[in-house]
């Protein structure tokens, strides 16, 4: 047994740092009974932030859209997401920032403005979206019936918990014995999935949907590495036929990278492989890591 109360996890909320089974909210929360919250996740690979700054910004951004203004500044909170990590102990972890709405000040208010918003940080010991197991042999990707929330009424590039769609997507795609799945909109374009993008690959061609998808930091790295290594790529329109006529098709979150798809509803990719191009970016995105790229390490005396 571990002698450090932090070793499964550290938060800070409004009580301060605290292991993380002890981190709470009140049930009054806005951010609990209306999902008005925005986030952001980070990871730690090899004891260093990925993209941090990164990140940062997509917060505040996500924060001024909802209007959202926590007490904390964001070289605090910078510090604070260091001392989480710090308090862990973890070399590789999974780190999230939160800005809620709070509590109205007057009972039973719903003007927004009454509420006093506040900030939430955790880290936790790494996460994949998809087992290594299901990585290695490629996801079995499921194209959900159920529509993407349009845009016009959320907006998706800030990222969020109102995940009723995704989750309606997921359950789709394990009824049907797949890993997870992937929505389009009621257009019929391609979005996103349960916390990840997708990218297809079409002779040669690497593409992400332009629509209905978060601005993701690891959509960013692939796309900087597809730049560097002179593989065409771009953010387009995608239509289901598209996804489902592409050569190869893969998924990328800070929760896993890089994954690989080797079946897309009932066609199989790559004679059930994870394909060429998939792997050779795959590889890429963690050699990268190992070398520090976009690095930022961890300050681990704020453990004391």
């Amino acid at each position: 047994m571990s002698e450090n109360p932090y070793a499964s996890g550290a938060a800070f909320t409004q009580d301060g740092f605290v292991p993380i089974a002890d981190a709470k909210i009140s049930i009054l929360d806005w951010g609990f009974t209306r999902s008005d919250v925005t986030y952001d996740v980070v990871h730690v690979f090899g004891g260093s932030f990925f993209r941090l700054a990164d990140h940062l910004d997509r917060f505040a951004t996500s924060m001024a859209k909802r209007r959202i203004a926590p007490p904390q500044s964001r070289a605090e909170m910078e510090a604070i997401l260091h001392k989480v990590v710090a308090l862990t102990g973890l070399r590789d972890s999974y780190v999230a920032m939160l800005a809620l709405r709070g509590r109205p000040r007057v009972g039973g208010s719903r003007r927004p403005a009454d509420c006093d918003n506040h900030f939430i940080a955790y880290a936790l010991p790494w996460i994949d979206v998809m087992t290594p197991e299901v990585q290695e042999r490629g996801g079995h990707l499921w194209i959900a019936s159920t529509p993407r929330f349009p845009d016009a009424s959320f907006d998706p590039t800030v990222k969020n918990y109102m995940w009723g769609d995704l989750t309606s997507g997921l359950l789709e795609a394990h009824d049907n014995g797949f890993d997870t799945a992937v929505l389009c909109d009621a257009e019929g374009f391609v979005t996103e999935g349960p916390g990840f993008n997708v990218f297809i690959v079409k002779d040669g061609t690497v593409l992400t949907p332009d629509r209905g998808s978060l601005g993701g930091i690891t959509r960013r790295s692939v796309l900087d590495l597809c730049e560097a290594e002179g593989i065409p790529s771009g953010i387009a329109p995608i239509t289901r036929a598209m996804l489902e006529d592409a050569d190869e098709v893969f998924t990328a979150t800070t929760a896993g990278g890089v994954m690989p798809i080797s079946r897309l509803n009932h066609r199989i990719l790559g004679n059930d492989r994870p394909g060429p191009m998939s792997a050779r970016l795959k590889a890429l995105y963690w050699q990268r890591h190992r070398e520090g790229w976009h690095g930022t390490p961890v300050d681990y005396s704020l453990s004391a």
